[in-house]
């Protein structure tokens, strides 16, 4: 006779999950604003016409928002667990990959959430 596996429920696995950048940690989550995943990034550089250039306006690095401005004039506000605030002051020049929210600080990609 076999013994069914015990399952923890959904409830208790979402309790549970935190990701290590709360705690000062690296990433642990590939959720918006958290580290980049892979995929993600090959995605935002196999297509090439979804980046749009922009300049930051603000950078809090205590929160970890961003505020850029498109060259189109469109104001863009984004956050990043990853450090994209420290990395990118005021007046840096930046691209971001719409599709894919890929914030591209010189060569350096950050996952974003709007």
């Amino acid at each position: 006779m076999n013994t069914p596996p015990t399952r923890l429920s959904p409830l208790e696995v979402r309790e549970r999950a935190a990701c290590m950048c709360d705690h000062g940690d690296v990433c642990s989550s590939y959720a918006p604003g958290h580290a980049l995943h892979l995929i993600q990034a090959r995605m935002a550089a196999a297509t090439p016409l979804g980046w749009t250039d922009a300049v930051v306006e603000t950078a809090d690095a205590a929160s970890g928002v961003l505020g850029l401005r498109t060259l189109a004039g469109d104001a863009v506000s984004i956050w990043s667990a990853a450090g994209a605030s420290l990395e990118a002051p005021a007046g840096t020049p930046v691209a971001l990959h719409a599709a894919y929210d890929v914030l591209a600080v010189g060569r350096v990609l950050y996952n974003v959430a709007r």
